[in-house]
């Protein structure tokens, strides 16, 4: 039998990990593209 205790503290991980994921301000931002300089022949 699964010890209960294990599993709460293995789900409680999971949802810290997701609730200090879903915090950060740098997810929901995407970086402008870099320009491209054209090869000099």
């Amino acid at each position: 039998m699964i010890d209960n205790f294990a599993l709460a503290v293995s789900h409680g991980l999971m949802m810290l990990a997701a609730f200090l994921l879903m915090r950060r301000r740098d997810l929901d931002v995407e970086p402008p593209p870099a320009t491209e300089q054209p090869p000099r022949a």
